[in-house]
């Protein structure tokens, strides 16, 4: 079965994508099946100087989910460039990169150092992520700020597609999305983490340092078909679904939405062979369907009258 996808230019070998977080940098997944087989690898959040992310504990368990308050850890982005992209398997897997920054013009210089490695494939600009100059709102909630930074990314992404992550903490994400297509963005994807909290009644303090987290698992499953629905319905350009995909069942019901492909994150903590599992069981999933291909699948989405 053809299980391509054409994402803003890119061509994947089939929908599947990891999702930014959850995945490391994809080497640490190689234990675990064959990373030439999946559609795309999102790697962790890049930031232009190495973050040593929040204080511990950063992870909590939630009934069919977890919080997480990492603080976007990484090594700083010229570390990836020179320790760990040139072994992955670029040439065969496209590898995005996720883009974190604290104001526009930082977000348009890491652009402008991605922009020239032939070894990635797109960008994915994080516009969760607080605007310091700004008072420390975040990026994804303020439509005016997600056009401001995606122009800002466009303008220095060279050839590379730009891809803007949506945060679903927000009134209306038809605006949010209209507001990346406005600004240049190729595609969108859908969703980050919703913003939650846990406490531990034995200590009576919260469970995670930062006291807030991401929500992210299944638990929020139906809140990200909603805001990839509505995505859908607001811009022309591609959308990927994420949020709560465990199964290759949950994922065909974003691509029955019209998600133009998905990416996988939570599960990949439970089953660290999930990605590369579904990737093998999507084709077969469709075919139980009646489904001739992908495209004659997608956005095949009765509504009621």
């Amino acid at each position: 079965m053809d299980m391509r996808v054409n994402l803003a230019g890119l061509v994947l070998k089939n929908p599947v994508l990891t999702a930014s977080g959850t995945f490391g940098f994809g080497l640490e997944f190689e234990d675990y099946g064959d990373l030439k087989e999946l559609g795309g690898i999102v790697v962790k959040g890049l930031s232009l100087k190495p973050r040593e992310g929040n204080p511990m504990p950063r992870v909590a368990e939630t009934p069919c989910g977890m919080l997480n308050a990492i603080g976007i850890q990484n090594p700083g982005v010229e570390v990836f460039l020179r320790d760990k992209l040139p072994r992955l398997p670029w040439r065969e897997t496209a590898i995005i990169a996720n883009l974190y920054a604290c104001d526009v013009a930082e977000f348009g210089e890491l652009a402008g150092v991605l922009a020239g490695e032939q070894g990635v494939a797109a960008l994915e600009v994080n516009v969760s992520c607080p605007n310091v100059r700004e008072g420390g709102a975040a990026f994804g909630q303020d439509p005016l700020q997600i056009a401001r930074v995606t122009e800002a990314v466009k303008q220095r992404a060279g050839s590379k597609p730009v891809i803007v992550k949506l945060s679903p903490n927000v009134t209306d994400i038809g605006a949010c999305a209209r507001a990346a297509e406005s600004g240049g963005a190729d595609a969108i994807s859908a969703v980050n983490t919703l913003l939650g909290m846990a406490v531990d009644l034995r200590t009576r303090r919260p469970r995670l340092a930062n006291v807030l987290g991401g929500l992210s698992g299944p638990a929020i499953k139906p809140v990200a078909l909603r805001c990839v629905f509505q995505c859908l319905k607001a811009v022309k350009i591609p959308v990927i679904g994420l949020g709560g995909i465990s199964s290759a069942e949950d994922a065909l019901e974003f691509l029955l939405l019209g998600a133009a492909a998905v990416q996988v994150g939570t599960a990949n903590f439970l089953r660290p062979d999930f990605a590369f599992r579904l990737a093998a069981e999507l084709p077969e999933a469709l075919a139980g369907l009646g489904a001739a291909d992908l495209d004659s699948f997608r956005g095949g989405l009765e509504l009621p009258d």
